[in-house]
């Protein structure tokens, strides 16, 4: 069983944090110390991003499929002794998110821009253009640092993830950068979302029966927010919150709205 790498920081009802594809948990930073003032927050990397190791070989189950990761998850949460936290994710963070509430496995869920409420051409475009970051970021890697302390540096890298990057610490701009170039899961995860079956109201289980937030921002250029009516369809039970002028990693484009949401 991979051993995931994390941070567990403030006092309260537990709440764990799941980043997206090729992603890091430093992605949280910009409202995880607002947070962790209402919440025992625990923000992790998946297996084969961030600083924890790849998933082992598994039979059956893809590797970097929603259900695996949650399963990878549900262990680690055990070995911590957390059950049912509240818990809250971003695009493939918040498929895992949403797949863990459904199990019965979440108190509460927020999910900010999940997968699987996408067509198949929209699912195309998130991993073309995931893709295609990846491959800038590796390029690019020696000049980095130089690239990310110009505004116009960070808006022609970040754009396609922020609706305002100029807002973003260059520090952490390289950091995410790399993160997403180094990520050994990556391109299993990635190709993963090709076999994810579209959510269905059916297919809910526990979702319908505790509280759930999906938040969308109007400005996503990797899951555009058009997806985000599909979601208010297939989920109604949900709460669904509107983030003006935010792009698909919200958090500092809307740290206070978002804040907001996570804690009580």
């Amino acid at each position: 069983m991979t051993e995931l790498s994390f941070e567990r920081r403030g006092s309260g009802p537990p709440l764990l944090l799941v980043h997206g594809l090729g992603s890091h948990r430093q992605v949280w930073n910009p409202i995880l110390d607002a947070v962790a003032e209402h919440h025992e927050v625990i923000a992790l990397d998946l297996p084969g991003f961030g600083d924890s190791p790849p998933w082992p070989p598994s039979e059956g189950t893809l590797p970097g499929s929603v259900a695996r990761l949650a399963d990878q998850i549900e262990a680690f949460l055990d070995r911590l002794n957390i059950d049912t936290p509240s818990v809250a994710g971003n695009s493939l963070g918040g498929g895992i998110a949403l797949e863990l509430g459904r199990r019965g496995h979440a108190r509460a869920v927020t999910a900010f821009a999940p997968i699987g409420f996408w067509t198949r051409a929209e699912r195309r475009w998130c991993q073309t253009a995931v893709t295609a970051a990846r491959a800038t970021a590796t390029r690019l890697d020696g000049s980095l640092p130089r690239i990310m302390a110009s505004p116009v540096g960070r808006s022609a890298l970040c754009s396609l993830f922020y609706a305002h990057p100029g807002r973003l610490d260059p520090a952490e701009c390289v950091g995410s950068a790399r993160a997403l170039a180094a990520a050994p899961g990556f391109a299993e995860a990635r190709d993963a979302f090709t076999h994810l079956r579209p959510w269905s109201f059916a297919a809910m289980g526990s979702l319908t029966r505790i509280p759930v937030t999906i938040a969308w921002g109007t400005r996503d250029a990797i899951l555009p927010y058009r997806q985000s009516r599909r979601a208010r369809t297939i989920l109604p039970t949900a709460r669904h919150v509107t983030l003006p002028s935010a792009g698909h990693l919200p958090f500092s484009d809307a740290p206070t709205t978002c804040v907001t949401l996570l804690t009580p």
